[in-house]
């Protein structure tokens, strides 16, 4: 213990010597002032190490290894791990702008089209507010203000402002306050611009993102536009109707989204002529000059003008600033390659007669340039889809204010090679001995290649469907060598009018194509994209233009009717016809369509299975129900033709008394003589089937029961009507004629003596009675079924009644229905004729006659078929009046 005291003790003692001989000899005063200079030595030295600088909030942002950057000349994008940052510079807050979402890659192209753009792109601006936030904001384009500024500003303010999207927190400025930084990432990896098909008709797709299945990808940026990929995961149900066929099915999908910077100097708009087909953007407007808030469109249209404007005017042909280029995807078969480019430059004949070369420009995919990239919105592409569906298509995106298209794409599904095959079999195999193969030639699928790619490109330019073309040339003029060498099979290549089905065998030299372009198409390519350096303004241009289409105002060649949407009213506007009489047509195509059934067995030889003989064979069923439906429409029928206040043309004409009553007679008809199509020797290789004969009948007899929705409007209007009344007593004498002259019952006499009373038993839903029976009518009897309408390949809108049942509401049927010159093309809606419909008295007459007849052929009929088939007849008549006192 005490060894370890004195061991304690020995430092202390040191520590006291050593501290007092350092301040030995020193006095207090001196030992303080030592001190402070020692402080003021460590301070200086202190003050010599630099000061650390204020980290900014753009390098907290972007200093991190996972940071990566694109910048052009538009703006930079910034990802750092799972964010994406866009940097804007001040200088385009209110520019307006594109946002487009594009499908680049997936695992199924039936849910997804690469190259399409599902959703129309959003017209935008960012605003900044501040110094804090950024604001993404809908452009409000559909109103113009032609009233004065100040008025125009104050009505803008307090009623058309541009409505708030997105709210973005200013994350940093970069280094010279010249943009601003904000994270977008929700906005490139939320739900907005799903990729995902949505379906149509009966089909329904939904589509539910599985959250950790998203990923930003690849970040771009170029002089006028950024894009950003995303990967997304999907669980995908399809629905038809109520019927589930896809539950919950795995997709992987990466979408490419686009901004694009819109022109600063906008191309001066140009507005329409309802009497030729061109897509159009609305607008409204309020004026000092009018009573009223006016609804107008402009038309869409690429900006094409002259490099050389004095050099235009002097008539000579010129390029333009900026070509329209497209861009031929490299995934397409090396064969497709040459007639897609062919379809493009097609169009180049139109714009050269207007004083323009070059426009059209066709190239492949560029293989080293890293700019290029096809789901960016600043290319227009045309994309194949491996995929059986058995289509293409052409949208095209434009800027809403002036209707400038700013991009466009064409859509080539594969097995559209398999509808051309069909087509160019059932439709000419008659006369042209190259198709009678299973495999068409590469000189046929070139041309057939050519025609579809070209009608899609027709529709990027701007021209819609002009479906009352083919109804301007003459049917047997369709027969002549000099005539269709010359005009084609149609005015137009934006009609649905095939291949010559009306060449018969031994017509020699007869073309059997559409033309390269139509006469109408090069008349509203004109039309559109005529430069007018004179014009000062687009009332002076329009002046111009309206004249004109004056001048060709009777020429059916150059008449333009609406494809028909919501009703079925004009059988001169529909698709998949030619010429101007479809009974002649129909006789020379059925004609045709024997001969080919005749020989199908000998001409398609390479087919163990018959599964390309199948295929085949339907085409020609399908083929005959067209020939047949093309003649209903007949039946009812009124000519509509958009017509200017004071010209000698009728915008509304029945279709005359004596056509439609031929027309159902002809109809009637052929349902009594289609068992050629139940040729034994072709579908006894195909397996067990009812025959085709009776399903065409049944389908028929239903579009011809459904008709008389069309002749009571038909007969309203018409000062010599064919009545609703001759109308049913044709149709009965038809239907029943076997029953009236007491013969034997066929097949068609079964299936549409059957059809007829079943469509009246649901028309009338007789069990509440005498008050049931009045207040009974159904718009949706005896239309068929989705399903027959598919094997047909009828459209789906044919059998719309007079209901409106696809039009949405009361404004929409304004907004549709409002058209005239200078604004929209009013599809035509169904029109409600409950008030002036006798259909329900004539249903029963009808049923009165019936009762006496069948009571009488129950009893006496000349087999036992045809007795017990009556005796079901009267049966089913009885349930139905059950309860009525006739």
């Amino acid at each position: 213990m005490k060894k370890s005291i004195v061991f304690l003790l020995v430092p202390l003692i040191l520590l006291s010597f050593y501290g007092v001989a350092s301040g030995a000899g020193q006095s207090k005063n001196e030992q303080e002032k030592k001190k402070g200079k020692q402080e003021t030595v460590s301070a200086k030295k202190s003050s010599d190490k630099p000061k650390a600088k204020p980290v900014s909030k753009y390098d907290k942002l972007f200093n991190t290894k996972e940071h990566v950057a694109t910048k052009g000349g538009f703006m930079t994008l910034h990802k750092v791990g799972d964010k994406l940052y866009m940097e804007i510079p001040l200088k385009y807050m209110g520019r307006e702008m594109l946002l487009g979402s594009t499908a680049s890659e997936s695992s199924n192209p039936m849910f997804c089209t690469n190259g399409f753009k599902t959703n129309t792109p959003w017209h935008i601006k960012f605003t900044f507010e501040k110094d804090t936030t950024v604001y993404m904001r809908s452009v409000n384009a559909a109103l113009d203000l032609q009233v004065d500024k100040e008025r125009g500003e104050l009505l803008k303010q307090r009623n058309f402002i541009d409505p708030l999207l997105k709210v973005y927190k200013v994350e940093a400025f970069n280094k010279d306050r010249s943009a601003v930084v904000i994270n977008v990432t929700s906005l490139f990896t939320g739900s907005d611009f799903s990729p995902v098909n949505q379906g149509g008709g009966q089909l329904t797709i939904n589509a539910s993102p599985l959250k950790e299945g998203t990923k930003l990808d690849e970040i771009k940026a170029f002089e006028d536009n950024v894009m950003v990929s995303t990967w997304y995961a999907y669980n995908v149900t399809v629905k038809r109707g109520r019927s589930t066929l896809v539950n919950n099915a795995p997709l992987s999908v990466k979408a490419t989204r686009s901004l694009l910077l819109l022109p600063e100097k906008k191309m001066r708009p140009r507005y329409p002529d309802f009497r030729l087909g061109i897509f159009q953007t609305g607008k409204q407007c309020i004026t000092e000059a009018e009573d009223q808030l006016r609804n107008y469109s402009l038309v869409n249209r690429w900006r094409l003008e002259p490099k050389d404007p004095e050099l235009y005017k002097k008539g000579k042909s010129v390029e333009p600033v900026k070509p329209i280029v497209w861009y031929v995807d490299d995934a397409f078969p090396e064969s497709w390659k040459e007639p897609i480019k062919k379809a493009v430059l097609r169009w180049n004949q139109a714009f050269e007669k207007i004083g323009f070369k070059n426009v059209m420009q066709a190239r492949e995919f560029p293989k080293n340039d890293p700019d290029f990239d096809p789901d960016n919105l600043k290319y227009s592409c045309i994309r194949y889809i491996p995929s059986n569906t058995q289509n293409a298509m052409g949208p095209s995106w434009v800027d809403p204010t002036t209707g400038e298209i700013m991009t466009a794409s064409v859509i080539v599904y594969n097995d559209i090679v398999k509808l051309i095959n069909h087509w160019r079999f059932v439709q000419t195999a008659q006369v042209d001995p190259r198709v009678r193969a299973k495999k068409m030639p590469k000189d046929v699928m070139d041309e057939s290649i050519t025609y579809v790619v070209a009608h899609e490109i027709g529709h990027t330019l701007g021209l819609m469907h002009n479906m009352g073309a083919s109804s301007a040339y003459p049917v047997d003029s369709l027969r002549s060598a000099s005539f269709t060498r010359k005009y084609g099979t149609t005015p137009s290549i934006m009609d649905y009018a095939r291949f010559n089905y009306v060449a018969q065998p031994g017509d020699k030299g007869v073309k059997l194509t559409p033309p390269d372009l139509g006469l109408y198409d090069e008349f509203a390519i004109k039309w559109l994209y005529t430069y007018f350096p004179k014009a000062k303004n687009s009332e002076e241009e329009f002046e111009i233009l309206e004249n004109w289409v004056d001048e060709k105002v009777g020429d059916p060649i150059y008449r333009f009717r609406k494809q028909q949407i919501y009703s079925r009213i004009d059988p001169t506007a529909i698709e998949e016809d030619l010429g101007d009489d479809p009974i002649k047509a129909g006789e020379y195509g059925i004609r045709n369509l024997k001969y080919i059934l005749g020989h199908l067995n000998e001409w398609i030889e390479d087919d163990p299975d018959a599964m390309h003989r199948k295929a085949l064979y339907q085409s020609i069923v399908n083929q005959y129900a067209r020939y047949v439906t093309n003649v209903i429409y007949n039946v009812g029928g009124v000519y509509l033709t958009d017509v200017k206040d004071g010209s000698p043309e009728k915008g509304v004409e029945p279709v005359c008394r004596e056509k439609q009553q031929a027309s159902l007679k002809w109809v009637l008809k052929q349902l009594n003589d289609c068992d050629w199509l139940d040729n034994k020797e072709v579908t006894g290789k195909f397996g067990l089937n009812i025959a085709s004969s009776a399903r065409l009948q049944n389908l028929v007899v239903m579009l011809l029961l459904k008709a008389s929705q069309n002749v009571v409007l038909s007969s309203h209007i018409s000062e010599n009507p064919y009545t609703l009344e001759a109308y049913f007593d044709d149709l009965y004498h038809g239907v029943w004629e076997s029953a009236i002259t007491n013969r034997k019952v066929t097949q068609a006499d079964i299936i549409m003596q059957k059809g007829m009373l079943a469509f009246m038993k649901q028309l009338l839903k007789p069990p509440s009675g005498l008050a049931g029976l009045l207040g009974g009518i159904t718009s949706e009897a005896g239309v068929p079924s989705p399903d027959e309408m598919e094997l047909y390949g009828l459209h789906e809108m044919e059998l719309i009644g007079s209901d409106g049942e696809y039009t949405r509401n009361e404004e929409e049927r304004e907004i549709l229905n409002s058209f005239g010159l200078g604004y929209g093309y009013g599809w035509q809606r169904p029109v409600n004729t409950e008030l002036i419909d006798g259909t329900l008295a004539n249903y029963c007459a009808i049923g009165m006659k019936l009762r006496t007849l069948l009571l009488e052929r129950a009893m006496n009929a000349p087999d036992e078929v045809s007795k017990q088939h009556y005796q079901a007849m009267l049966f089913m008549l009885m349930q139905m009046t059950e309860g009525i006192k006739i």
